[in-house]
């Protein structure tokens, strides 16, 4: 016994016809999709490396289009029914071959179909549990993760004010060695100020005493002169 006619299988569907690809090669990505769900297909199709890949998606995009726009479907709710490729019309070509012959090249075309439906209440109450717990996984793990987040922005916090504090401390030390070393220039130069004004004082004192002496010195030399002097005035 066949299966159902395309006409009579439930649910809505979306038809590519003539595309330039073989059945075959489209089929081969259509079994990878079918029976599943609308988002797992769609995720299916967009890890899939194959020129038919591209296509089908856009096939099943516009299936599913159709069963929330014109059947009022959740799409959430919908899997993949049906997927089929059918051989479509063959654009025959000739190629000039050896000897005055030639050889025929077929262009194949396909049909592709796919068809989406709602699934039953118990597929969907499972897909719904599944949900939920994905959910609340999903949000432990976001939970979990803004924790350690929280951790680790403590930890740099905590480390960032010890760091501010090691060089606010070692700023203040270095602030009291220049101070010291200031002060310590300070009285230095004021040192060297008093030794140079003693040293002064003395040098202008031994200059005053060296000039009295040589003036001693002076009045003495003359002083023997002028005696000469009086005793020849007075031998006269």
């Amino acid at each position: 016994m066949t299966g159902p006619k395309t006409n009579e299988r439930p649910g809505t569907k979306a038809v590519l016809r003539h595309f330039h690809m073989s059945a075959s090669k489209a089929r081969v990505v259509l079994n990878l999709i079918r029976g599943e769900e609308v988002q797992k297909a769609a995720e299916i199709l967009n890890g899939t490396e194959r020129e038919a890949a591209r296509v089908c998606a856009k096939v099943l995009a516009s299936a599913v289009a159709n069963a929330a726009h014109n059947d009022g479907l959740n799409p959430d709710d919908l899997y993949v029914a049906a997927a089929f490729a059918d051989e479509g019309a063959t654009m025959k070509r000739w190629r000039p071959r050896a000897r005055g012959r030639a050889t025929r090249i077929n262009k194949r075309t396909c049909h592709i179909t796919i068809i989406v439906a709602r699934m039953d209440e118990d597929r969907l109450e499972r897909l719904r549990t599944a949900r939920i717990a994905a959910g609340a996984g999903r949000q432990r793990r976001v939970a979990e993760s803004q924790r350690r987040a929280d951790q680790q922005g403590r930890g740099r916090r905590r480390d960032a004010a010890r760091e501010a504090e090691l060089e606010a401390a070692a700023a203040a030390e270095a602030e009291g060695e220049s101070t010291e070393a200031t002060e310590t220039d300070v009285t230095t130069e004021a040192t060297d100020a008093e030794t140079t004004e003693v040293t002064a004082t003395e040098t202008s004192e031994i200059e005053s005493k060296d000039e009295t002496a040589d003036v001693a010195e002076e009045g003495a030399d003359a002083a023997p002169a002028g005696d000469d002097v009086e005793t020849e005035e007075k031998g006269n």
